[in-house]
């Protein structure tokens, strides 16, 4: 293609009545020309003003076209010759630098083992609010007011070390209210410089294992467990160990206790999926195996705050005498989970060491956030909030309860109402639970199966998840008539089936 060409291929596809700017499309169609090979390497482009001529434009249109194409290296100019097309062709490729063309087209999109196995082992909702989405708070009730006017009062006039990266451990006004209110709250035993803000449980876990483990290294997690946790140990090359919790809570055996694990990560105020305490005397025990064995004990914090009936359990962290529990939490339940902000509280020789890992890994930020979330607390907005949420996620576990028994009696079991934002509805006639969540995802119910947490297949008990928190009261009693029925359907498909195989 040569100059003359180039004038008559722009004219039949440039639009000047196009929303794109006449320069930026006049820029991708030289480009294309040239990256195509229409316009070859050493092709003399036709002025600026004689172009501009043909297509109608103004040539300082054109001048800033030629500009781009020249700074990007499209082009090339020659003093007092004109502007030439460029030789971009690639370096050569000697064969075996990259593998055959056929092979590197087949790899090109291939994941990693660690990729592959965490999206073998993803299990996210597409859909995050409803009924009965477990571990989601009502965030339609959250003190929007109170939360807007410590907002205002800040961006007002702004710091200018809110508006950088974070300082390693995070806003320190926050640290040190998070410091004081597990205290009180949570029995520990912290001081400021012990806690380090992070964006939610996930971060803190990677964290931890980041500076604690190496691959290879074997970890104890409860049978069954939160699957994004499994996950994330598996695709961090870590070996695991489910151990089976009973009404106790974590219950190793002996095989287990004779093969000391680098790390324990455990939920013991309220169990995660299915909701049990774990005991005094399974606290102790797992502090004093710790200590002989120089294990590290990571304290998932779960919905610790949603007891009803009796006030919230002192922290596993707080009856550790020897700096080896790590304590992890976050105000995704409590406020709302969009608001990414977790903490931890590290044992005080890790502290320093944390923080500089954070910084160097993550690069946080986030403090004007951090800041707004400090007042909230020290103002008394976060004990508050949570005192009326617990009342109200009573009201819906109650009428949750109801419902269940209203439809089944006492036929089908309901396990870990105790406490948070989730109930387990047994399906002890059933093994597929995964059949009952589909079918109602398709009609407008989220339920989550309670075999989809275990490790280990043997052993895993049929059950759905059923989270209350997001729910409308007035929408509970229906909703759950819904997914009965689905229950229902699918008993007695297997039922029929059972009956014509004998």
């Amino acid at each position: 293609m040569d100059s003359i060409i180039l004038s008559d291929w722009l004219q039949q596809r440039f639009d000047p009545a196009a929303a794109e700017p006449a320069y930026r499309q006049l820029f991708r169609l030289v480009q294309q020309a040239i990256l195509s090979g229409r316009l070859a390497a050493g092709t003399k482009l036709p002025s600026s003003r004689a172009l501009g001529t043909d297509l109608g434009i103004a040539r300082n249109t054109l001048i800033q076209v030629y500009e781009q194409l020249l700074a990007e290296g499209y082009v090339q100019t020659q003093s007092g010759s004109g502007t030439y097309v460029a030789d971009t062709s690639p370096d050569r490729v000697e064969e075996g630098q990259a593998g055959t063309p056929r092979r590197a087209v087949r790899d090109r999109h291939r994941l990693s083992v660690r990729g592959k196995r965490t999206i073998e082992l993803s299990g996210v909702s597409k859909q995050q609010w409803g009924a009965f989405m477990p571990g989601v708070p009502d965030v339609t009730e959250f003190p929007l007011k109170a939360w807007n006017r410590l907002q205002s009062r800040i961006w007002r006039n702004p710091q200018p070390e809110l508006m950088t990266y974070a300082p390693g451990g995070g806003y320190r006004p926050l640290r040190r209210a998070l410091a004081d209110h597990l205290r009180v709250a949570r029995s520990a035993n912290c001081q400021p410089e012990q806690i380090v803000i992070t964006t939610g449980i996930h971060q803190s876990v990677d964290l931890a294992l980041r500076m604690l483990c190496d691959v290879g290294d074997q970890v104890w997690i409860e049978e069954p467990c939160y699957w994004g946790l499994r996950g994330m140990l598996l695709s961090s090359g870590l070996k695991l160990t489910p151990i089976p919790v009973d009404a106790e809570g974590m219950n190793p055996e002996p095989r287990h206790l004779a093969k000391p694990p680098r790390m324990i990560i455990c939920t013991p105020s309220h169990q995660y999926p299915l909701g049990m305490v774990m005991s005094l005397a399974r606290r102790r025990m797992l502090l004093e195996y710790a200590r002989l064995h120089n294990c590290w004990i990571i304290e998932d914090d779960y919905d610790s705050e949603f007891r009803f009936g009796i006030r919230p359990l002192a922290s596993l962290q707080g009856l550790d005498n020897n700096g080896q529990v790590i304590y992890l939490s976050s105000f995704s339940k409590t406020l709302f989970p969009g608001m990414r902000v977790g903490y931890m509280a590290v044992p005080a020789p890790l502290a320093d060491l944390f923080s500089l890992g954070l910084a160097e890994l993550y690069r946080e930020g986030q403090l004007m956030q951090q800041a707004v979330l400090a007042e909230f607390i020290n103002e008394g907005y976060l004990t508050s909030h949570i005192r009326r949420m617990r009342g109200l996620y009573a009201e819906r576990r109650s009428l949750l309860i109801d419902a269940v028994h209203r439809r089944y009696g006492e036929s089908l079991p309901v396990m870990g109402d105790e406490a948070g934002l989730h109930l387990v509805l047994g399906l002890p006639h059933l093994r597929d639970d995964w059949a009952v969540c589909r079918t109602a995802m398709e009609r407008g119910i989220i339920a989550r199966p309670l075999s989809a947490y275990y490790s280990l297949a043997k052993g895993a008990q049929a059950g759905l998840l059923l989270g209350y928190g997001s729910v409308p009261g007035e929408k509970i009693g229906p909703s759950f008539d819904v997914l009965a029925d689905v229950i229902d359907e699918i008993s007695g498909a297997v039922k029929t089936r059972g009956r014509k195989v004998a």
